[in-house]
């Protein structure tokens, strides 16, 4: 019935049933077979006969938006057929806290639209996975954004912000950050990683003085350590607003807040990929949502 309907449209605009058969690849006559099956299984007159020469009916008219509209239905159903038997391999460079709460609640939507897509996921530090990005072995990372001039084909998409505070076991009574972190062993978020590169120049710009007793790459570790009691820190909210009363408390810093940026590194492709359009999409909108939880929160 497809066919038929294109055959319809085709011979309807061009106004005869010889040149819509040229357009085609049909004969006239199969083009007058296939209209007079159409206006049976519609039960209605699609052209006027006039001698040798047709004319749209009204009803005909009426039906011709319709019938365009079928096929561009049609036509998009099987374009996402065909996504979704696409094959293929992707790379995806994450670091630690990304792996454990942006990419499960941004995978599943890209699982739907790709199921054949192979998928594999590269733990890293942004330092490394910025390397990796410019050597061409990922074909995206979800990381910190660095605090470096991005190179030549490089483009980069902010996803979340996310705000710098101290943080201390919850029978720790001081309310100065600058008291707490001069009274009590300081688990430093490692200076190796972009993250904890701005905890160092905020502690600087601050004149801060720490008690450094351990320095370390996972902020989730650092979150659970403060939580057993053995120190202070200087992470982002979002990785422990999940453990606040649980433990730990929280204290704004002075002066300035400071965040880290999440965001999405890739090299600018030469072709579009649909599936990498799509896994970035997912990402972006898995983002937004947990964004949106944070702050009804």
């Amino acid at each position: 019935m497809i066919r038929y309907l294109k055959t319809f449209i085709a011979a309807a605009r061009l106004g005869s049933f010889s040149t819509a058969g040229a357009r085609l690849g049909l004969t006239q006559s199969a083009v007058s077979m296939q209209i007079q099956r159409l206006e049976a299984e519609l039960n209605c007159e699609l052209f006027m006969r006039i001698g040798k020469t047709v004319v749209v009916s009204e009803h005909g008219k009426q039906l011709l938006a319709t019938a365009q509209q079928v096929i561009d239905l049609f036509e998009s159903m099987k374009g996402q057929s065909e996504l979704s038997s696409a094959r293929g391999k992707i790379d995806i460079g994450a670091i630690s806290t990304v792996q454990l709460g942006l990419l499960p609640a941004a995978l599943g939507e890209f699982r739907k639209r790709f199921p054949l897509i192979e998928l594999n996921v590269v733990p890293g530090t942004s330092v490394q996975l910025m390397s990796l990005i410019d050597s061409n072995d990922l074909s995206l990372a979800v990381m910190i954004r660095p605090n470096l001039r991005m190179t030549k084909g490089m483009k980069w998409t902010t996803l979340l912000r996310e705000t710098y505070v101290a943080i201390c076991p919850a029978a720790v009574k001081e309310e100065s950050v600058k008291e707490l972190l001069a009274r009590h062993p300081f688990l430093r978020y490692s200076r190796r990683s972009y993250g904890g590169q701005l905890v160092d120049r905020f502690l600087k710009r601050s004149r801060l003085q720490v008690n450094d007793a351990m320095e370390l790459d996972e902020p989730m570790v650092i979150t659970e350590m403060v939580r057993q009691g053995l120190g202070v820190s200087i992470i982002p909210f979002d990785l422990v607003s999940g453990n606040l009363g649980k433990k730990i408390r929280l204290l704004p810093l002075p002066g300035q807040a400071f965040h880290r940026e999440i965001g999405i590194l890739r090299r600018t492709a030469p072709e579009p990929n649909a599936a990498l359009e799509q896994l970035i999409e997912s990402i972006s909108g898995a983002a937004v949502r947990l964004d949106s939880a944070a702050g009804k929160a």
